[in-house]
């Protein structure tokens, strides 16, 4: 291995239960912060625009993740296991480069040729530029995001973060209350404030580790580098292809058979959806970098230690949230869209119980990066999209071409379906390789999930039955909201089991938000 240049400050790293501390603090903030954005961003924007923005950022979304291959997740894994070798960042800055000049050409290439209105159906050039700066910008800042967590400089990340999403949030509210508000100045502003938190986040890693900065690769560290992160991640080349096939494939098709405002309904259903994945978001890259440590260790016992108190917990927080926002779904689009996006009441009612699975995936999927199973890994991913692509089809299709013509109600299904799936196979392979029960871990997601809808339909019911249903549209979703949560707790306190805990591990809660985790 390339030897390390990088010289430690005397800054060892926050301890695990802070830097979950100020995560959970950051998504405290957020959640809010996201909700007003999200309520504001839509209304000012309409279905048809607001379609417009998701299929483009989304199709981004999909390129940047072929380009990256799974190699993010490998270079966040070995930075974390080699934390002061700094010519491992230099590669990777200049694998950064090359790919976005990658993109940038294919774009330039695509825009001059006849497949433009094929590949963007009724979207303007200027957009899909921007749109792809957007992705850059992204991709940037997320990798960022992964060194400060690498470097165990989270805390100061984390207020970073909750500063620019408030930021971001009063400059919205501006451009909306002044009539700003259209996909220029959506795009300028996201490039503004993503833009300002990557700059704060290099200067909190360059004050983290005293003598970072990159370095000349000599040709024989490069061909080194480009073996390692070869072998770690061209199993995942099929798999990152199949997935950009996928994904931009699912947008595209109800981009071609519903249009930019079928396409507006989803975007909005899958962004209320997404503010449920706040919170659980934040536990993945640490539980990431703890099993990738463990595994460093050969420490098997630890990992399923983590597995167990970890992984129901999350889903079970991100159920709370999901469950709710289903039996609330004709509220939150109201509160959110307004009368306009009246279609996307069903798709949200199917895309609220997304993030309960992808909570699971992503932090179950963090067991296959840490132990270097990306072959396996690629494996189910691949399998399972290649039967997803049939299944858009047949329910999003009209129906003279022998489909549903769900839109995109069939479009979250697929979603749903597909997720479901994937994480339930991963999770048996991973109970194998951790001696975990395996169909302990598939009840706990169905009681779960059905425990918590059984909750919130009954806070649902004993408020219609004591208010009138649209006079107080707040209010009952309020108290609903509170009646959910007070029972939720009861039931918490009384079967902690139900949420994945047992007691020790509610007086552990209680020790973290008090700082005292001993890890």
């Amino acid at each position: 291995m390339p030897e390390s240049n990088c010289t430690p400050h005397k800054h060892q790293g926050d301890s695990l239960g802070k830097r979950y501390f100020y995560k959970l603090l950051t998504n405290l903030v957020s959640l809010p912060v996201y909700f007003v954005t999200q309520a504001i961003i839509p209304r000012g924007l309409g279905p048809q625009a607001y379609g417009d923005f998701n299929f483009l950022t989304n199709f981004f979304s999909q390129v940047m993740g072929f380009l990256d291959m799974g190699t993010s997740i490998g270079f966040y894994t070995k930075l974390s296991q080699r934390p002061h070798e700094t010519a491992l960042v230099s590669f990777y800055f200049y694998f950064l480069v090359v790919s976005v000049i990658t993109l940038l050409g294919g774009v330039a290439v695509a825009t001059q040729t006849s497949l433009f209105p094929v590949i963007w159906p009724h979207q303007e050039i200027w957009f899909i530029y921007l749109a792809a700066v957007w992705a850059i910008m992204t991709w940037v800042l997320q990798l960022v995001q992964k060194m400060t967590d690498s470097y165990g400089l989270t805390v100061n990340s984390e207020i970073a973060r909750m500063l620019q999403r408030i930021a971001g949030m009063v400059l919205i509210v501006i451009l909306f209350w002044f009539n700003l508000l259209h996909l220029n100045s959506l795009f300028f502003l996201n490039f503004l404030v993503m833009g300002l938190l990557i700059f704060g986040l290099v200067y909190i890693i360059r004050r983290g580790m005293s003598s970072i900065k990159l370095l000349s690769l000599s040709l024989n560290q490069i061909k080194i580098y480009i073996k390692e992160f070869y072998q770690y991640s061209h199993p995942l080349f099929i798999y990152a292809l199949v997935g950009l096939i996928a994904g931009i494939f699912d947008r595209w098709l109800l981009q071609v058979f519903g249009g930019s405002i079928e396409q507006g309904y989803f975007g909005l259903a899958y962004q209320i959806g997404a503010g449920c994945f706040i919170f659980t978001s934040a536990m993945t890259p640490l539980l990431m970098r703890e099993f990738a440590i463990a595994f460093e260790r050969r420490d098997l016992n630890l990992m399923a230690a983590l597995f167990r108190r970890y992984i129901p917990m999350f889903y079970a927080i991100a159920a709370y949230l999901s469950c709710f926002i289903l039996v609330q779904a004709d509220k939150v689009v109201y509160f959110v869209g307004g009368e306009k996006f009246s279609g996307a009441v069903v798709p949200l009612m199917v895309m609220a119980l997304y993030p309960m699975f992808q909570t699971y995936g992503q932090l179950s999927g963090s067991v296959f990066y840490a132990t270097g199973q990306t072959a396996l890994y690629r494996n189910i991913g691949v399998i399972i999209l290649i039967l997803g692509l049939p299944v858009t089809y047949f329910l999003i299709a009209p129906h003279a071409a022998l489909g549903l013509d769900t839109g995109a109600t069939g479009l979250g299904v697929k979603m749903v379906f597909v997720q479901v799936l994937g994480v339930n196979v991963m999770l048996y392979y991973n109970a194998k390789v951790l001696n975990l029960q395996f169909w302990r871990y598939v009840g706990h997601q169905v009681l779960s999930l059905a425990g918590l809808l059984a909750i919130a339909f009954i806070a649902k019911l004993m408020v219609a039955m004591s208010m009138p249903v649209n006079k107080y549209m707040v209010l009952q979703f309020l108290v609903a909201g509170m009646i959910y949560t007070v029972i939720v707790i009861v039931a918490f306190v009384i079967k902690p089991d139900f949420f994945g805990l047992n007691r020790e591990d509610i007086v552990m809660v209680f020790n973290k938000m008090r700082g005292k985790l001993i890890n």
